[in-house]
């Protein structure tokens, strides 16, 4: 690690993956445009680092591990990288700490530095109403002020009576405005008529490693009762890009009309009639993007057992978790099945009605999120700062 200098006024921030990244870019963004001179020393990724404001100290893949067994693997060097920033900022205090996401390396980092006396905020709630709601009280020691992306997130920490601001959700200012059907087709030189299904089984190598060959095996099933269908496969780098090629290769379905795009996760969503995802932050986007789609997950069984058996809701996608019900199809770990994904694909491309209700109540989620939220942060957290220059 290098020593920052300290000539103007410094944050401590870290985000533990690429979602938390596109956080704090523009949360970075945001509160610069407020403060000009105003720095940020911790952990972020190629977003962050590009606002030209970013000091990394150590690689934010490092903190990117998924389930409790893929934390287990990683679990000693975790645990060592968040000792050593704790104590690089006990000896460089920031003027205010901020957390997104990743509550289970922040919490403990955002304990020891309120307990210093630096102010700490805590970017994106932990899923608190979802299972391990005992963490609440955690919070409440560890966290100055939350901010939340969900509106009913708010109402939990003031009846806790935690400081906390609902924000609203980034993603919404960003694709409120992104372009329809018809223009994603025509940016991807795509037929207007064409059926079209965008393939997400996560962003993670990971994710890749345990969703690619289900997804692979559900695009062929559905291309055998529909055989001019086409696939959109958006892939956050070549590791996972080479992960998918390499299910295509052992499934043998290379004969199967399958485009693999280099990012463009948005457009492909956006030009598909149907998104099959991975649970995670793209079934938010596609709900946003006001697309039908079903929702899977699998990991391995023993982070399977445990997960299950701490959670509160009968269901794991966002855009049912925002709707209180299910308004989209969830098939997960056993259930995760090419016959299951394939017959609900299917029938939601095939079925109009449902295709309109979707997207009515999609669009009512977006008007809720869209709260210009980088800004609505950025305000949230300067009486912090205010109050320690101080």
């Amino acid at each position: 690690m290098q020593s920052v200098t300290r000539a103007s006024p410094v944050i401590g921030i870290v985000a533990g993956e690429a979602s938390g990244d596109l956080l704090g870019a523009h949360l970075i963004k945001a509160l610069r445009e407020q403060v000009p001179g105003l720095r940020f020393v911790g952990i972020g990724g190629p977003r962050m680092e590009a606002t030209g404001a970013m000091q990394t100290l150590f690689p934010m893949e490092k903190l990117a591990v998924r389930g409790y067994v893929e934390v287990l693997r990683h679990y000693v060097e975790i645990v060592g990288i968040r000792r050593r920033l704790a104590t690089y900022f006990q000896q460089h205090p920031p003027a205010l700490f901020i957390g997104i996401d990743a509550p289970d390396f922040n919490l403990d980092l955002e304990l020891k530095l309120k307990s210093s006396g630096v102010p700490t905020v805590h970017y994106v709630s932990p899923s608190i109403w979802a299972w391990r709601g005992g963490r609440i009280h955690k919070i409440k020691r560890a966290v100055t002020r939350m901010l939340t992306l969900f509106p009913f997130e708010a109402r939990i920490y003031q009846q806790a009576q935690i400081p906390v601001t609902y924000v609203g959700h980034p993603l919404a200012d960003l694709l409120g405005d992104f372009p329809n059907m018809a223009q994603a087709r025509e940016q991807l030189r795509l037929p207007a008529s064409a059926k079209v299904i965008a393939l997400l089984p996560g962003s993670r190598v990971s994710e890749l490693r345990s969703m690619a060959d289900l997804f692979v095996t559900t695009a062929a099933e559905i291309a055998s009762s529909l055989p001019d269908v086409r696939f959109l496969a958006p892939q956050a780098g070549g590791e996972t890009k080479e992960i998918f090629e390499a299910a295509l290769y052992r499934r043998q379905a290379g004969d199967l009309n399958v485009n693999i795009l280099f990012g463009h996760a948005h457009d492909a969503m956006a030009a598909a009639d149907v998104v099959l995802a991975a649970s995670g932050t793209a079934t938010l986007e596609a709900a946003l993007l006001r697309r039908p789609m079903v929702i899977t997950y699998k990991m391995p069984q023993v982070s399977w057992w445990i997960m299950s058996n701490m959670r509160y809701q009968p269901y794991v996608g966002l855009p049912n978790i925002l709707a209180g019900e299910f308004v989209v199809p969830e098939f997960l770990q056993h259930e995760a099945t090419p016959e299951n994904l394939s017959q609900a694909v299917l029938n939601l491309l095939f079925d109009n009605i449902v295709r309109h209700r979707l997207e009515v109540r999609f669009t009512g989620m977006l008007q809720q999120l869209r709260q210009n939220t980088a800004q609505k942060a950025a305000q949230a957290i300067l009486p912090l700062l205010d109050g320690a220059a101080a």
